[in-house]
Formats: C-alpha cells, sequence, structure tokens
C-alpha cells in the first residue's frame, strides 16, 4: 500500500465513523501491508527491548542493528532478536552509536537508553535518515528538548515519543466517552500523582568495572560518577546526574495523560517545592517527596509524589484525576472510573485492554514483561508506523513529548530555585528570570558536544 492509498483508507475509515477497534484493524492490516522497515534499537535494556518487541510483533520489520555498552546485554538481546523476527538472522552489533548510524541503512531507530543519551542519539538517528521512536522523557534539560524538536522538524523525521497512555485503550475511552461527551461538565482541576516506593535507597561501595561494560561510554554526556554496581540495572534513575527524579520519570506520563485529555498546550507558570525528606540513608540524590504545579490558561494540574508511606487511594497510586463540576474522572494504567457529583461510587468504569493471551504467547514468559502495557504499546508502535506511512505527525509527536519532559524539568529547577517560574513557550525561555534560564542546559562531560537548536 502506497502512501496515497493508506491515507485515503485511513481518512475513509474515520469519516464513516468506524469503532476505535474498527479503526485499530484496519490500521494493523495496512501496517503489516507495508514493506519491511529495516530497524535498529540503541540502549537493549528492559525497555528498549519491550519497545522493540512490541514492534516486532505489529510489523513486518527486519532488526539489522543493536547498539549497547553492555557486552552481555546486547548479546541477550541479539539471541532473542534471532529467534523472534521472521528472518532469523542475528543482527548486527556495535558497541557505539556512532558507528552502527554511519551505517545509513535503518528505516526506524528505537532510543532506549537512559535518559542522558536520548538527545544525542535521538538527533544523530535523525540526521542518519531514520525516523525514531524515543523513550521518554525525551531530554534531561530543556533545551536538548529544543534541540530534538527542530532536529526533527527540520529533517521531516517521524518521531514517536514513548508516552503510551495515548494509545492505551481504556483511557482513549474514558476521553471519548466522558471527557469529549462533557460528563464532566465545567472542567476546572486536576491531579497527578505516584505513590509507588520506587526510589533506590542502597549504599553500595564502589568496584571494579566489569569488563563486559564500556563505562565511560555509558556515562557520556553525564558527570562521572565513581562505579558502584551496573548502573543501567535502574541504579542510574536514583541519581539527578542521569535523570530528573521521581517527576522526570513518572509524572511526565501522568502529565502527558492529562494534557492529552484535557487538550492542553504549555503551562504558564510552575512551582514546586519538596526534597530528600524521609529516606536519607542512601545514595539516592533524588527527592523522596514533591510537590508542584502546572498552571495552565484553562485550569492548574497539581502533582504529588512520596516514595515511602500509603497512598491516599490505594486502587489509584500511580493516577490521574480530572475535577469537574458534574463528577470526577479517576485514571490509571489499569483502570478508571467516573464518579457524578453528589455519589460516592462511579456511573461508568473501564478496565485494561489486553490482547487475546494465544495472540502473543511469547508475552507470557518474557523477562520483566508489562502486560498491561503490552497492548497500549504495540497500539503506540501501530500508530508510529501510520505516521511513518502518512508522513504525518503521530499520537506522541516529539513536540507533545518536549512539553510534558519541560514541564516536568521546570518543576525541579522551580523546587531548587524556590521561587516559582513564568515560563514563556514562545521564546523558550523563563521570564525575566537569569539564573533559572543558566539552568536549561546542563553542562556536558567533555569531549561530548551539546546539540544546537538548528
Amino acid at each position: 500500500m502506497d502512501r496515497r492509498d493508506f491515507l485515503t483508507a485511513t481518512t475513509a475509515a474515520a469519516g464513516v465513523g468506524l469503532s476505535l477497534a474498527a479503526q485499530q484493524r484496519l490500521i494493523a492490516q495496512q501496517v503489516a501491508d507495508q514493506k519491511p522497515k529495516r530497524v535498529g534499537l540503541i540502549g537493549c535494556g528492559w525497555y528498549g527491548k519491550n519497545d522493540l518487541f512490541r514492534l516486532i510483533q505489529v510489523a513486518p520489520v527486519e532488526v539489522v542493528s543493536l547498539c549497547d555498552v553492555d557486552k552481555k546485554q546486547m548479546d541477550k538481546a541479539a539471541d532473542i532478536v534471532s529467534q523472534r523476527q521472521k528472518s532469523k538472522q542475528r543482527p548486527r552489533l556495535f558497541g557505539d552509536y556512532r558507528e552502527m548510524l554511519k551505517e545509513k541503512d535503518l528505516d526506524i531507530c528505537l532510543i532506549g537508553t537512559p535518559d542522558h543519551w536520548h538527545a544525542l542519539t535521538m538527533i544523530a538517528a535523525c540526521q542518519a535518515g531514520a525516523d525514531v521512536y524515543c523513550q521518554k522523557p525525551i531530554s534531561v534539560d530543556v533545551a536538548e528538548g529544543q534541540a530534538m524538536l527542530s532536529t526533527a522538524r527540520k529533517l521531516g523525521r517521524v518521531v514517536q515519543v514513548g508516552t503510551q497512555r495515548r494509545s492505551t485503550p481504556h483511557l482513549v475511552e474514558a476521553k471519548e466517552k466522558i471527557v469529549k461527551s462533557g460528563m464532566l461538565g465545567k472542567i476546572g482541576h486536576a491531579e497527578v500523582c505516584c505513590y509507588y516506593h520506587m526510589r533506590a535507597n542502597g549504599n553500595p561501595p564502589e568496584q571494579p568495572v566489569p569488563d563486559h561494560l564500556d563505562y565511560e561510554m555509558w556515562t557520556g554526556p553525564a558527570p562521572m560518577r565513581p562505579y558502584d554496581g551496573l548502573p543501567h540495572k535502574r541504579w542510574w534513575r536514583t541519581f539527578m546526574e542521569y535523570g530528573n527524579g521521581i517527576v522526570g520519570d513518572m509524572c511526565i506520563h501522568m502529565l502527558d495523560m492529562i494534557r492529552w485529555q484535557l487538550d492542553l498546550g504549555w503551562p504558564t507558570r510552575v512551582s514546586s517545592s519538596g526534597g530528600i525528606l524521609v529516606q536519607k540513608e542512601g545514595k539516592s540524590n533524588t527527592a523522596d517527596t514533591q510537590s508542584a504545579t502546572f498552571e495552565f490558561p484553562q485550569l492548574q494540574v497539581t502533582w504529588q509524589h512520596r516514595t515511602w508511606g500509603n497512598p491516599p487511594d490505594p486502587d489509584y497510586p500511580w493516577a490521574g484525576f480530572i475535577y469537574g463540576d458534574k463528577g470526577t474522572l479517576k485514571l490509571s494504567v489499569h483502570r478508571y472510573d467516573f464518579i457524578p457529583a453528589g455519589k460516592k461510587e462511579p456511573s461508568l468504569s473501564g478496565t485494561a485492554v489486553f490482547d487475546p493471551p494465544d495472540k502473543y504467547p511469547e508475552d507470557k514468559t518474557e523477562e520483566d514483561m508489562e502486560l498491561h502495557a503490552a497492548t497500549a504499546n504495540r497500539a503506540h508502535q501501530r500508530d508510529f508506523l501510520a505516521a511513518i506511512a502518512s508522513r504525518g505527525r503521530p499520537i506522541a509527536d516529539i513536540e507533545q513529548g518536549h512539553i510534558s519532559t519541560a514541564s516536568c524539568i521546570l518543576a525541579n529547577l522551580s523546587m531548587q530555585l524556590g521561587r516559582t517560574l513564568t515560563w514563556d513557550a514562545a521564546k523558550g525561555q523563563v521570564v525575566s528570570d537569569a539564573e533559572a534560564n543558566a539552568l536549561l542546559a546542563r553542562p556536558y562531560r567533555k569531549p561530548w558536544v551539546r546539540p544546537e537548536v538548528g
């Protein structure tokens, strides 16, 4: 199916009012009919493999290249790829993404690295001619995100961000049935939160770097920390050197979900406070407690996380809540509930959708598999492929990923500086705050050079 036929069929499906499920079936068939795409993955850890394996499940792709600084991790991924892809071929292996991209033979490149490597790899993949699927958050600072967006637009690349709540079936249903239909009435406030005990609080000793890991390359543009264990086994998430803490990891998902549900753009003001208030025994320098307020022209969205204690609502420990004068909508990766004003029990509910268990049997035995997210991830990959075919914008386009990522970064900067930040989206700057603007770009460790906004 060529681009014109694809666009005609997809537009026709929407125009005749096909159900969401019917539209997704049509897109799935159209994707399956496409010429196989040549695919590469940079970062063969948990979610890099997760994204790649979901892509293999929904499209006739050929994984030709893998890149990782951990040889054992990369070899393991290559073995699985050779078992799962139709050709049974083992992909080429690279320890340096620049060598992989030098081949310029990829149609699609997936970025599954830790956050501090997203910007350089995504931009290089675009420059090498690939469309990109990049994990969230897209960047560790605002300036990186600006450079990523400008590169994608300048080169005409399709870039999908891994904020797959936008492709989660029961959340799509909630948006259609409740938000868009007006069941909430006048919407005046939203909340997002995370109360998972996910902060690493260990204090491991320094140790020799294992032979199979290139720690210098793993660190890349980030500050060099003493080696105290495999950082890419999620230990990196507990350090601000490589990411943006719980806000950068978890708030972005839920804030992005609320922005999508309510069609919100940039916040105009961001404020935040918190710190390490309880879990002070380990090495981690990420906040164990943090609140933030994102002020949009339409309403405020507030965030709260604690990596200790109990959640206020045990059914919604990582969630979003939208408040209208006619009711409240609760949203999570597992379910949604609409509670009419003045009532205690929901009048409309939905739960996570799972693909038939016999359709993707490999899901049952895959290491670290997130079954609740698998169906959404597959839908997100199909949307990405549909956008590649049409050369249009995917549902989680790089611009939307940039807005959600930068908003969370601004919350951390507000907490660091101890004041509210007023954001000028047109200029990409904090209003009348030179100190804050200086923090929009983190220093890069030599010899790595920051990407520029082109």
